[in-house]
């Protein structure tokens, strides 16, 4: 197996990028600033949601360059909490990269961060949203979350304990290695409302990516 371990100290220019000076659109009510991704002297990646003036709203997103497929993707981070956002570690790729849109995700709802949201997404079509309890506040400190992809199944785990296993329309598309922290408008049911509260921090220590 070939391993691409990112000890998430310091920006790697050469292997990642910070998103800058665009938008998603749609739910997704911020700005991605490179500002916004920034390295603690204690060797962690912290992304920020911050605003810059009234209403408008800066997120952060580090993303691989090279693209990725099957294998074991871990993470250890520690979400932000608060209503209407969201703190990731996923695996992406759509019709900017001229692929079908292919995603695999982890996802923290500020709103109640003693859950995590597991999901995935294969040529546009979603819908597989489980929601696991984890027993602890993943906004308390830091923990291991993976999922395995292979062609037949998704699994999930979090602190090396199995919570999740897909196993129908799997992606197959190679994809960016993705982490971001943003906030949410006209998806209240699904992140609750975002009460404009900032700055707010996810902190990432170490990814890890082991192929087949």
């Amino acid at each position: 197996a070939n391993v691409f371990w990112e000890p998430l100290s310091y920006y790697n220019p050469s292997t990642w990028q910070k998103a800058d000076g665009y938008s998603n659109g749609d739910m997704f009510n911020c700005t991605w600033r490179a500002n916004n991704v920034n390295f603690t002297n204690d060797g962690k990646m912290k992304l920020s949601l911050t605003s810059s003036a009234y209403n408008k709203f800066d997120g952060g997103e580090y993303r691989s360059k090279n693209t990725y497929r099957y294998g074991l993707y871990e993470v250890n981070m520690k979400p932000a909490k608060n209503t209407g956002i969201v703190s990731s570690f996923f695996t992406y790729t759509g019709p900017a990269n001229g692929t079908q849109w292919d995603e695999i995700d982890i996802e923290f709802l500020g709103k109640d961060t003693t859950k995590v949201q597991f999901n995935y997404y294969t040529n546009g079509i979603g819908g597989h949203e489980k929601v696991v309890d984890l027993g602890f506040d993943a906004s308390s400190g830091f923990h291991t979350y993976a999922f395995d992809w292979q062609p037949g199944y998704i699994k999930w785990y979090v602190d090396g304990v199995l919570k999740h296993t897909a196993t129908t329309n799997i992606p197959k598309t190679p994809g960016q290695i993705m982490m971001n922290l943003w906030n949410g408008t006209g998806v209240d049911s699904w992140l609750g409302p975002y009460n404009g509260v900032n700055p707010l921090y996810a902190e990432y220590d170490w990814v890890k990516y082991t192929s087949n």
